[in-house]
């Protein structure tokens, strides 16, 4: 990959920031993320177009089909703050999974009017222990999971 936004260091700001989020109160650490990194701000403009770069470079989501193809960027270290950082693009659902210290998203659009579980273009947050089946509606989205220690725990019913 030849993108910096795949680096635990190009994303410093972010992780470092991430890394103090009390995930035990999603909508604070949300209200938080939009204060500190709105998504008009120049952090996260060049963000969005190295992570979008990228995908349309075929660098990043090179993994599963369609409607979700992933990648790995990083995985939890002492130079990411913890967290493992994976890449997805969708355009319908993905396995149903919990969030055991809880999951950051970063929701781009790519076309249509996409949402993210009901939520719009900028950061999801879920709090520890939360369950869902992520899914994308209405069109698609890159989305950037930061995920505290790495931890994700795949559910079968």
């Amino acid at each position: 990959m030849t993108t910096t936004a795949t680096s635990p260091s190009s994303l410093k700001p972010l992780l470092e920031f991430c890394a103090n989020l009390d995930l035990t109160n999603p909508t604070q650490a949300k209200s938080e993320l939009d204060v500190e990194f709105p998504m008009d701000c120049e952090f996260m403009v060049g963000l969005r177009q190295e992570l979008i770069a990228a995908l349309e470079a075929e660098e990043i989501c090179t993994h599963g089909k369609s409607p979700m193809t992933w990648s790995r960027l990083f995985k939890a270290s002492e130079e990411s703050y913890g967290f493992s950082a994976d890449v997805v693009d969708m355009f319908g659902a993905g396995p149903k999974h919990q969030h055991p210290e809880g999951e950051i998203d970063l929701c781009l659009e790519i076309n249509g009017e996409p949402d993210f579980d009901g939520n719009s273009d900028g950061w999801t947050v879920y709090g520890k222990g939360s369950i869902h089946t992520p899914t994308v509606s209405n069109g698609r989205m890159l989305i950037l999971y930061l995920l505290p220690l790495g931890a994700f725990k795949l559910i079968t019913d």
